[in-house]
């Protein structure tokens, strides 16, 4: 081979060999920024799907601002159907067994029909049918129908049928119709979103379990980050604590406020102050006691959450508590007795926490207590008479939940709000069929 060839030959071989080195260099750099790439879009990937699994599970946001202030274009619109009607029925039922007959009486307390504890054995409890929709671009409305089952016969109330504006500024809302009273913190809940099967001792006296009437309810939402709420009600007064729709058809209103914000991702709380004023004309209690006169009702309550980073579905923590006052100023008739002048005060409160130790199951306990002045001997034998008792119940319970709609509650309450203590065993289910919007914080 000639000497200008092999010099030819070995420029050629060096010069590939050096090509190939560049294009693998390129390569390697090519694959780096692959995997980078590819790293960066697994943790994008990775972040989405812990979310995804977060709302799958979570109808609604932890964060106590989000889930209430979110509502003030409409606390309860659902989509896609906007002006066709969401229909769902809860249904509940329980079995229960007492260690003694049922005595529902409180001494010192008048009671409202509704403030019982169920009776002993199987039950199916209340049915609930709610039908709710978009009226127009300006109305919402929402109607809810219960059935139970009273004494051997099928009794169907009207629980809810309200209209609410969709379209007011400066965040006012007004509702009107037949509603839950905005007063209190659990007030407002419908009794299948409870924690325990029956309401806090609290609720039961003074407020009848639940307190709901007829009128129209004024709310105004601040536009600030901390979540404020006020509101106003004008009320017929025909629903105990009032009664007899004294005033001519305007017996009692209200006021109440509330706050709430977030206290870093994994905390959220909100608090409340509310009264409620009412003329109660010839009110008839569960012991066929008579009362004539006016009655004042003050409730301080307070909740806070906890979701680590937010996240519901795994395990989160809810303390819920409220202080009540009750000033009854009146003549009170004793069942087959004459009219006594009456005008004491009253108090009670309640503390309870629910723990979600794993998804779907949860644990709680609650203690509530009641206290109430000594009328005097003149009322002696009577509903008043405190019998030197001061009421209090503790409850434990455990539940699971296959789903949001689906869940079983045991739970064990020891009743000491009478002379005799009594132990109460209950067995819960509550099932939910078709359409049913998330609740408030």
């Amino acid at each position: 081979m000639c000497a200008k060839c092999l010099v030819m030959f070995l420029i050629y071989t060096i010069s590939m060999n050096a090509v190939s080195a560049v294009e693998t260099a390129n390569i390697d750099v090519l694959r780096k920024e692959l995997s980078e790439i590819k790293q960066a879009y697994e943790a994008r990937i990775s972040v989405l799907e812990e979310r995804i699994e977060s709302l799958e599970y979570l109808p609604q946001k932890s964060s106590a601002l989000a889930d209430v202030v979110v509502p003030k274009v409409s606390a309860v619109q659902e989509k896609p159907n906007d002006f066709n009607p969401s229909i769902g029925v809860v249904l509940t039922g329980t079995a229960s067994s007492f260690s003694r007959d049922n005595d529902s009486a409180i001494p010192g307390f008048i009671l409202g029909e509704e403030a019982s504890l169920g009776e002993d054995g199987f039950s199916v409890g209340e049915t609930e049918f709610n039908a709710k929709a978009n009226i127009d671009d300006k109305f919402f409305g929402n109607y809810t129908l219960a059935v139970a089952d009273e004494n051997g016969s099928t009794e169907v109330e009207l629980e809810e049928a309200w209209f609410e504006t969709l379209a007011l500024s400066q965040g006012l809302k007004l509702r009107g119709g037949r509603f839950f009273s905005g007063i209190a913190y659990r007030n407002q809940f419908h009794r299948h979103a409870d924690d325990f099967v029956d309401r806090p001792l609290p609720y039961r006296v003074f407020l009848n379990g639940q307190y709901l009437d007829d009128g129209i309810q004024l709310s105004w939402l601040a536009p600030t980050d901390l979540f404020i709420e006020v509101g106003a009600e004008w009320l017929r007064g025909a629903k105990f604590p009032a009664g007899g729709s004294g005033g001519d058809g305007k017996g009692a209103w209200s006021l109440f406020g509330r706050a709430g914000g977030d206290v870093g991702v994994s905390h959220s709380w909100q608090a409340g102050l509310s009264w409620l004023s009412a003329r109660a004309k010839d009110r008839v209690s569960a012991d066929d006691d008579g009362f004539d006169g006016d009655v004042d009702l003050a409730i301080v309550d307070g909740v806070w959450k906890w979701a680590p980073h937010g996240n519901l579905y795994r395990t989160n923590l809810k303390l819920e508590g409220a202080l009540f006052w009750q000033n009854q100023d009146g003549m009170f008739a004793p069942g087959g007795g004459g009219s006594l002048a009456y005008d004491e005060d009253q108090w009670g409160g309640y503390l309870e926490g629910v723990y979600q130790f794993m998804p779907q199951w949860r644990a709680g306990m609650r203690y509530a207590r009641l206290d109430a002045d000594d009328p005097g001997s003149a009322f002696s034998g009577t509903s008043l008479d405190t019998l030197g008792v001061s009421p209090k119940i503790y409850a434990a319970m455990l539940d699971w939940s296959n789903s949001e709609f689906s869940r079983l509650r045991l739970q064990y309450s020891r009743d000491d709000s009478d002379i005799k203590p009594v132990d109460r065993f209950y067995l819960q289910y509550i099932m939910s069929l078709g359409a049913h919007g998330a609740h408030r914080f």
